[in-house]
C-alpha cells in the first residue's frame, strides 16, 4: 500500500480575493482524507496591485518575463502565501515537519492557451525557504508543452471525491466550480472524466459592481436581487462563439469583458450577469457525452443565491438536481486548495495531472516543479 502524505494546498484564484489554504492526507490516488482549511483575504490595496498586474502581464511574450513591477508583486505575493502557511500551521497546532509538501498555485496573470503561454506569479523556491516545507508549483506548464490547454487541473481530484459520494452512485455527476472563471468536471455513469472551462463565473459581476458601486463583489446576490434580466445583454454574452465551438478551450478572464456603464443599471447589470453565469454552465454542459443528473457546486459563486436559483431552474428543465458542495459533506470554499494539495502529491509520485479529455493534452502527463527546502537537505 502506498504511504499517505500530508500536503497543504494554496489557491489564489481569478477573483483576486485572497488565499485559500487546506490540508489533505492522500496517496494521490483513491485515498483522500480532508483536513482543516482557512481563508485569508487580500487587502484592497494589494487587490488593486494584482489588478494592475493583469494589465502589465499583457506585455509578456515568454513565461519567465516580469515586466514593470511584476517581480516585486511576485515577491510580495509569495511572502503573503508564506504568512498564510505559518498562520495555518499555528492555528492547527502543526509544525513544518508535520507536512510533506505544499502545492502552490500562485496567481494567474496571463493565460493564452492558443499560444501555449500561461503565467502564474509565485516563487516556489522562496516559499520553500520561508516555510521550511518542500514546494511543488508551476503545475500547468508541462500540460501546455504536450499540447494541452493548461486548464482545468482539478478534475482528477473531483473524480476521487465523486467515488466517495453515495448520492452520485450510478449517476452522471458534474462538479461545477464558480470562481472568477467557471469550470466543470463531468464524471459519467461509467466513470469517464471530461472537463473544461464553462464560461465567465464571478469575474464579470465582480468587475461590474466594483466599477459602479465601489464594492468588490455582490454579496449573496443582494444587488442582483433588485434587478431584472436584460435579454439583449444576456444574449450578447450567451451567443459568444465559445459556447458553440466544437473544441473546448480554457479561458482567460479577459475573454469576456464587463458591460459598459450605459448598458444597464447597477441592479439590472448584476442580475443579468448572474443569469449569464448560470446559463453559461448549462450551455457548456451540452458538449458533455451524457446528460448530468447532479450538479455539485463549489467556489464563491455558490454563495450567490441568484446564480444558484437560476442554475437550479435551468437544470430542472433537464431533470437534473443542483446542490451546493456542503449538501454532500464537501467544502465548497476549500475544494480548490484541497485539489492543489492532492496534485502536489501526484506530482511527487510522477502520476498524471492532466488527461486528453480534461485539457486536450496529447497523452496523460504529470507536471509541476519541486523546490526542496534547505532545512530538509
Amino acid at each position: 500500500m502506498t504511504a499517505l502524505r500530508t500536503a497543504i494546498g494554496l489557491m489564489s484564484g481569478t477573483s483576486l480575493d485572497g488565499i485559500d489554504v487546506a490540508l489533505v492526507r492522500t496517496d494521490g490516488e483513491a485515498v483522500v482524507e480532508r483536513g482543516p482549511s482557512m481563508g485569508r483575504s487580500y487587502d484592497s490595496a494589494f487587490r488593486r496591485r494584482l489588478q494592475g498586474a493583469l494589465e502589465t502581464a499583457k506585455a509578456i511574450g515568454e513565461r519567465d518575463e516580469r515586466p514593470g513591477d511584476l517581480a516585486d508583486i511576485e515577491r510580495e505575493l509569495t511572502q503573503r502565501h508564506a504568512e498564510a502557511v505559518r498562520a495555518f500551521l499555528a492555528e492547527n497546532d502543526l509544525t513544518p515537519s508535520d507536512v510533506d509538501v505544499v502545492g502552490f498555485h500562485g496567481q494567474t496573470v496571463l493565460h493564452r492557451p492558443d499560444a501555449a503561454l500561461t503565467v502564474q506569479l509565485g516563487d516556489g523556491g522562496l516559499l520553500a525557504r520561508e516555510t521550511g516545507i518542500d514546494v511543488v508549483y508551476d503545475m500547468r506548464a508541462n500540460d501546455m508543452v504536450h499540447g494541452g490547454q493548461g486548464a482545468p487541473l482539478i478534475p482528477v481530484y473531483h473524480a476521487a471525491l465523486a467515488a466517495s459520494l453515495s448520492s452520485s452512485a450510478g449517476k452522471a455527476v458534474v462538479f461545477v466550480n464558480i470562481g472568477g472563471i467557471s469550470n466543470l468536471t463531468f464524471i459519467g455513469s461509467d466513470g469517464a472524466i471530461v472537463a473544461y472551462d464553462s464560461g465567465p463565473g464571478n469575474t464579470l459581476i465582480d468587475q461590474w459592481v466594483e466599477a459602479h458601486a465601489g464594492i468588490p463583489f455582490d454579496q449573496g446576490g443582494m444587488i442582483a436581487s433588485e434587478g431584472r434580466v436584460d435579454p439583449d445583454l444576456a444574449h450578447r454574452y450567451l451567443s459568444h462563439a465559445f459556447f458553440t465551438a466544437p473544441v473546448r478551450r480554457s479561458l482567460d478572464r479577459n475573454d469576456f469583458r464587463p458591460p459598459e456603464g450605459r448598458d444597464a443599471s447597477l441592479e439590472d447589470g448584476a442580475r443579468t450577469l448572474a443569469h449569464v453565469t448560470a446559463a453559461a454552465i448549462l450551455r457548456s454542459a451540452r458538449h458533455l457525452p451524457e446528460r448530468p443528473k447532479l450538479y455539485v457546486v463549489c467556489g464563491g459563486g455558490r454563495l450567490n443565491r441568484i446564480i444558484m436559483g437560476d442554475l437550479a431552474a435551468l437544470a430542472e428543465t433537464e431533470r437534473a438536481e443542483v446542490v451546493a458542495a456542503e449538501a454532500v459533506d464537501l467544502n465548497g470554499d476549500s475544494m480548490e486548495a484541497e485539489a492543489w494539495a492532492y496534485l502536489a502529491v501526484r506530482s511527487l509520485r510522477g502520476l498524471p495531472l492532466t488527461f486528453p479529455a480534461t485539457t486536450g493534452v496529447k497523452i496523460p502527463v504529470t507536471g509541476g516543479v519541486l523546490r526542496k527546502t534547505s532545512l530538509r537537505d
